[in-house]
């Protein structure tokens, strides 16, 4: 990050790393005059408004029960509430950077509390699949210098991750791409009701090919495509009409996948959920259409260069999972009361714990994922004592017992955040805050829980 002196007062902070979204693209231009932001420029429709509302929004430090009240007063409540928690939850992280991360799981091995991120709701069922058949990956910069076959399967990056296709995967030049789009072959596949919205940018650019699946039907058409790299013939497989994909068209795509010199299938949620999952998560079949997948992509590698990338949706979703793995050994949904780690989805996860009743107090790294529970679940909340560590812009969609308003990693403090592809990127402050860290809180909540209040 550098520093560009403008006019009447004004500063522009270049190479600023956005945490809105799994790209993290870290070309981002703020100018700023001290104490506002004025402009943010190379930022997507994500980003822009998400910066200009964190840096504009100025709520109450601290609530109790809505209440406005000091910060001391609302973390000598919260560290009460815990003391007499038997089975606390700490839940979220992903909209956190590393230094809040390690405190939050920290703060759950003290508690013996469950400790679960934001993945149980989204690509959960990518790890569980990455753990029983291995992944072949790389980083963005390989697929932006290497690929000549990109494809989407089960996500709109023109929705999700808008600069994904500028910066990575479509239109980039590379090494050995050298005329960018030109160079690539682009093929989007996904459920068939959506077929007519598919996009790669918000330009509204096309894809080279379209391959529509019937819902629910990702599993059948792997499995086909598998059989189809493998040279097997598939004309009589009944599966086949089912899955509303031509014959042609996998046959095609088997052929490109092959014949191509590297080649990557970004996923999405569209193939981790099925019907079956409620409301999001692990708790379905999801992971066994992402763990055909992985192993296709191994077995192309028989033949050519092929990768898998999860598109990753919260900022810093992968970050919470290298804090969880190295903090504990397991990525998400981790139960800490026996002195011990203890993993396994769907059981320890934040959803289904809190549809069980099994949580008498919640600590809340960020709200923002509260809505995408089941009704159960957050019924759960709002009869339990809540912790809410939230940034200034983000409200929860209920009233916490505490609520903690803290400065923004990227934009307020310094942090560390990990792109979708696992490559870490340092965050800096571009503006001062009157509002403490997560990494401050909750370590202020562990001293007291040890030591009694501070005087």
């Amino acid at each position: 990050m550098s520093l560009e002196p403008q006019q009447a007062g004004l500063m522009t902070i270049t190479d600023v790393a956005c945490p809105v979204c799994g790209c993290a693209c870290d070309d981002l231009q703020l100018t700023v005059d001290g104490q506002n932001l004025i402009r943010t420029d190379r930022a997507c429709h994500l980003a822009e408004p998400w910066f200009r509302n964190q840096a504009a929004a100025r709520p109450p430090l601290a609530r109790i029960n809505g209440e406005v009240c000091d910060l001391n007063a609302a973390i000598e409540f919260a560290t009460q509430v815990l003391r007499r928690a038997d089975a606390p939850l700490v839940y979220g992280l992903s909209r956190s950077s590393t230094p809040g991360q390690r405190l939050a799981v920290q703060l759950a091995d003290e508690l013996g509390a469950v400790v679960d991120t934001t993945a149980s709701l989204c690509h959960g069922p990518s790890i569980m699949a990455v753990q029983q058949a291995g992944e072949s990956t790389c980083t963005l910069g390989e697929i932006r210098n290497r690929a000549d076959l990109v494809i989407f399967w089960g996500c709109h990056p023109a929705e999700t991750h808008p600069r994904h296709t500028e910066r990575y995967s479509v239109f980039p030049r590379g090494e050995f791409i050298p005329n960018g789009r030109s160079d690539r072959t682009v093929i989007v596949i996904g459920d068939a009701r959506e077929a007519n919205e598919w996009r790669l940018d918000e330009a509204g650019s096309r894809p080279d090919m379209v391959i529509p699946i019937h819902p629910n039907r990702d599993f059948e058409a792997l499995c086909i495509l598998r059989a189809l790299v493998a040279g097997s013939p598939v004309r009589h497989f009944a599966s086949l009409a089912e899955t509303g994909a031509d014959l042609e068209a996998l046959s095609n795509l088997a052929e490109r996948m092959r014949t191509c010199r590297c080649g990557v299938v970004f996923f999405g949620l569209g193939l981790t959920e099925t019907s079956l999952d409620r409301p999001r998560g692990n708790s379905g079949l999801g992971h066994l259409n992402v763990q055909q997948l992985l192993l296709l992509v191994a077995e192309l590698n028989a033949v050519t260069r092929f990768h898998a990338r999860r598109m990753r949706i919260q900022g810093d979703v992968t970050g919470a999972d290298a804090v969880m793995c190295w903090q504990t050994g397991y990525p998400f949904s981790v139960n800490l009361a026996n002195g011990f780690p203890r993993y396994n989805p769907g059981e320890f996860s934040a959803n289904e714990v809190l549809e069980r009743g099994e949580a008498d107090a919640c600590v809340l790294v960020g709200s923002e994922t509260i809505p995408y529970f089941s009704t159960a679940a957050r019924d759960q909340l709002t009869r339990i004592p809540t912790i809410s560590l939230d940034y200034p812009a983000s409200t929860p969609p209920f009233t916490p017992t505490v609520q903690i308003t803290t400065s923004v990693y990227g934009l307020h403090a310094p942090g560390t955040l990990y792109r979708m592809d696992e490559v870490p990127l340092p965050l800096r402050a571009a503006l001062p805050s009157d509002y403490p860290t997560d990494e401050w809180v909750l370590n202020e909540i562990s001293t007291r829980l040890k030591n009694g209040p501070s005087t």
